[in-house]
């Protein structure tokens, strides 16, 4: 039988470790409930997604987001607005969840090529929140233009992007100082 230091330094997930992952997947289903209905509705949802993956890191931030994605898809009422299923993803909206994927595979990849400094997480966060809102407006546009018409690419970022851009920037300040105090209290023995 395996010492416990060797099934600690293992690559296989913990218990804590997948502990950690649920806890995350619910946090982020939290922040999406608290919701403000706009065209794409303001949530905490991205508040959670950043507090997720610095609180956790890399690996563990992005199978929350994965673990959350597959609740909502298989009928578990994660998404904003207490909503659910296949068609939420699917949907205008689906490219902004799904985009925050690509936001935990950026943070993991800037982590741990450039490692765990503040500079490089707030750099992680910046540019997977540019991605996320690159792909979810490719996807809305797409969604848009097939069920209501043309739409132009300044129009959707006006619905979707411009107004979301200092609330998201506020969300993650917030998230990076309750990830400071909060972080020293996280038993962390999970290889990033």
């Amino acid at each position: 039988m395996p010492s416990a230091s060797v099934r600690r330094t293992g690559t296989a997930m913990r218990t804590l470790d997948l502990v950690y992952i649920a806890i995350g997947a619910a946090l982020i289903t939290v922040g999406a409930w608290i919701t403000i209905p706009t065209t794409v509705p303001f949530t905490l949802q991205t508040f959670a997604v950043f507090a997720v993956l610095l609180l956790l890191g890399g690996l563990r931030g992005t199978m929350s987001v994965l673990v959350y994605i597959m609740l909502g898809a298989v009928g578990v009422p994660v998404f904003s607005g207490f909503n659910s299923g296949f068609g939420v993803l699917l949907g205008s909206t689906g490219g902004y969840i799904i985009g925050f994927i690509f936001m935990g595979l950026l943070y993991m990849l800037f982590t741990k090529l450039l490692g765990e400094k503040q500079s490089v997480k707030i750099a992680a966060l910046l540019v997977g929140l540019t991605v996320c809102y690159a792909f979810g407006t490719a996807w809305f546009m797409y969604v848009y233009i097939g069920s209501k018409g043309p739409v132009g690419v300044m129009t959707v970022l006006g619905w979707c992007v411009f107004p979301f851009i200092v609330p998201d920037l506020v969300k993650m300040a917030v998230a990076v100082l309750v990830a400071r105090r909060v972080k020293p209290f996280i038993k962390d023995n999970l290889q990033q």
